[in-house]
């Protein structure tokens, strides 16, 4: 194989990567790996420029979820001693996003536990993005579990401009991580959404025993999917659910899963995501060479990095804040 220098330059010119150059890049040395990095941002730059996407969750809903997510805290079968709660209030959503217009984040995801949404919390959510659309230059996302009837066409009259619905993991492993769902309810989400023109958004978690064969087939899928926007978590395994104890990821290695991930969607939001403090450590500023979107702020159950050291490691690193810009506040750039 030639150098990762020219596969790069061979994906912006329309080549799309074999097998054998996508298990190069997850079994590539250690000494080549700041050529990798160069090689996965030349893409990212020819599409992204150095922008990069900032992302904000609130979870409106804590816990009590039926679902048997082997990786999650939220789940029936976690015993992680996690704040559980019902559905917020319209007043805490609003806040959240207010919080997150502050802060320049472009989009604001609204998270809920559960297998899927009632019509009756579908009810409380529009109400929530119709008013934020009229506060906030925002982009809204919605996370709230599997889709059924016209739940996704509501969501896009609202306003909802993104729909999350995570494969998490490989056809062939899903049934490892959970079995109270197959993973085509989780395609048929996606799906759902795209149907009515909402931008779909579906990623990973990495580190749950899985094969690299598998971290190839999760890039396929999510290729084939067409997803917008990729979220890329690392496992932060979490006491008291079934993967607790499981460690098996390094920096380095997270780094190659989000080269991997650019060059197999070389147009998509690559969005590092849970777990990147824990798992990419000091190398954290590294992982935005892949990727061009990050998540500030806490995540579902778990704590992220301050803001404030997000922003200082944009500048740091020479990149621009992407967001919705409204006609009266002038643009910010690091």
């Amino acid at each position: 194989m030639n150098s990762w220098k020219d596969l790069a330059l061979s994906v912006i010119e329309g080549k799309e990567l074999s097998d054998e150059e996508a298990f190069s890049i997850l079994q590539s040395p250690d000494d080549e790996l700041l050529e990798l990095l160069h090689g996965a941002y030349l893409i990212r730059k020819h599409y992204f420029g150095n922008q990069v996407k900032l992302n904000m969750i609130i979870n409106t809903k804590s816990g009590l979820c039926p679902e048997n997510c082997g990786y999650c805290s939220q789940s029936i079968v976690s015993n992680a001693p996690i704040e559980k709660y019902r559905m917020v209030d319209k007043e805490t959503i609003l806040k959240g996003a207010e919080n997150a217009h502050q802060l320049n984040v472009g989009t604001y995801c609204i998270v809920a536990s559960g297998r899927g949404p009632s019509n009756r919390e579908i009810d409380h959510v529009v109400s929530a993005v119709r008013e934020i659309k009229q506060r906030y230059h925002l982009k809204v996302c919605a996370c709230l579990g599997i889709l059924k009837g016209d739940q996704a066409k509501r969501l896009k009259e609202a306003g909802v401009d993104r729909y999350n619905h995570n494969i998490n993991t490989s056809k062939n492993h899903h049934e490892n991580i959970t079995t109270s769902h197959t993973y085509d309810d989780r395609v048929s989400t996606v799906e759902q959404a795209k149907a009515q023109g909402i931008s779909p958004c579906s990623g990973i978690i990495v580190g749950m025993k899985e094969t690299l064969q598998d971290v190839v087939d999760m890039a396929l899928t999510l290729k084939e999917l067409d997803a917008d926007s990729i979220p890329v978590n690392f496992l932060h395994a979490i006491d008291g659910t079934p993967l607790e104890g499981t460690n098996e990821l390094d920096p380095r290695y997270c780094l190659k899963v989000l080269c991997l991930m650019r060059f197999i969607n070389p147009t998509k939001e690559i969005r590092i995501s849970g777990g990147r403090e824990v798992n990419l450590r000091s190398l954290q500023p590294l992982g935005l060479y892949p990727a061009n979107s990050i998540f500030v702020g806490d995540y579902l159950t778990t704590a992220g990095q301050e803001g404030t050291r997000d922003h200082q490691m944009l500048k740091d690193l020479g990149f621009e804040v992407d967001f919705i810009k409204e006609e009266s506040v002038p643009s910010q750039s690091y």
